[in-house]
């Protein structure tokens, strides 16, 4: 038997980070992200975002590459989506996926929770990029194309 713990703060958003969750489609969507991490065999501990994006604390099966897990989480609930509502939705195709330490969980989990407040003093390039810059990952030219 193998004993992991990988705990990662997912960010993602909507392509061309248009408002698409909207208040009605945001509890729908955030019970079925979870429930798709469960079939995928991970944890979801935490689901927020608003209309442009989603932030998720996870923990990560071993079992699936997390490269393969995050393709199946966006593609699934996108088709979800897509069946759900008046179609046109898309996941931007770039995410951010920080690991998160056990001393730091709740810290995590918190801003996760208080993502609408967050959000009335900067907006998700603004927060995406303070991610980026402060687990020291490189800003590309690419980071804003979908």
């Amino acid at each position: 038997m193998s004993y992991t713990n990988f705990l990662y703060h997912i960010v993602f958003g909507t392509k061309g980070r248009l408002p698409l969750i909207t208040k009605e489609l945001k509890p729908r969507l955030f019970v079925y992200l979870g429930g798709t991490i469960r079939g995928l065999g991970g944890i979801a501990f935490e689901i927020n975002g608003i209309e442009d994006h989603v932030h998720l604390l996870v923990k990560a099966p071993p079992t699936i590459r997390f490269s393969d897990f995050l393709r199946d989480l966006k593609a699934n609930s996108s088709k979800w989506i897509n069946q759900n509502t008046s179609g046109k939705f898309a996941w931007q195709r770039r995410y951010g996926a920080f690991t998160v330490s056990e001393s730091q969980f709740e810290n995590v989990r918190n801003y996760i929770l208080k993502q609408e407040d967050h959000h009335r003093k900067f907006d998700y390039k603004q927060e995406f990029e303070s991610f980026l810059k402060a687990n020291k990952i490189e800003i590309d030219e690419y980071l804003w194309k979908d």
